[in-house]
């Protein structure tokens, strides 16, 4: 029973957004664009940080560390963006995502971590084609609302958590 009432307190904490629901929508709404842009069709590659989506899915910290990585633009079709593959399969290849889950753990000192995970490679032949693939983002309160923070991939190799702001920091420092 404390264990419902510490998560419930938890979500309480984030100022009137007292539902996992809420706290996960950002969240969703990149995983469904994820999942479009890797899905059997041809529909058009929906860019998860266009300018609507900076504008309401991230914080302030997040959008201006993307804007100054943004001046280094990688070497892709529009010069635009300033990472060379997709920043959640992370990777540049990947089939259509399957068993995606999304679960919102309770907040702690002002942060949700939503953990995401799927398979990326099902469709490989591979050895670790089917092996699960997790992303962890951040997910904080600005102006009443749950924003993406930060964005934070497993490095399967290292072992080692890759934050998102931290690679824009060094893509805007030249590195």
């Amino acid at each position: 029973m404390k264990t419902i009432a510490v998560v419930i307190a938890s979500l309480i904490a984030f100022s009137g957004i007292s539902h996992a629901a809420e706290i996960i929508a950002p969240v969703n709404e990149i995983m469904d664009a994820t999942r479009s842009n890797w899905a059997d069709n041809s529909s058009d590659w929906i860019d998860i940080f266009d300018a609507s989506r900076l504008d309401h899915l991230y914080s302030r910290d997040f959008v201006a560390k993307y804007q100054a990585a943004a001046q280094f633009p990688a070497v892709d079709d529009d010069g635009i963006s300033p990472f060379d593959y997709d920043v959640i399969v992370n990777g540049q290849d990947a089939c259509p995502l399957e068993d995606l889950t999304i679960v919102a753990a309770p907040v702690v000192d002002g942060v949700a971590e939503v953990t995401v995970r799927f398979k990326k490679s099902a469709c490989s032949d591979a050895p670790d084609a089917k092996d699960y693939t997790t992303v962890h983002f951040e997910v904080v309160e600005e102006g009443g609302k749950p924003v993406i923070d930060d964005i934070v991939t497993e490095n399967i190799e290292t072992q080692a958590r890759d934050s998102l702001k931290t690679t824009m920091a060094l893509i805007a420092k030249g590195q």
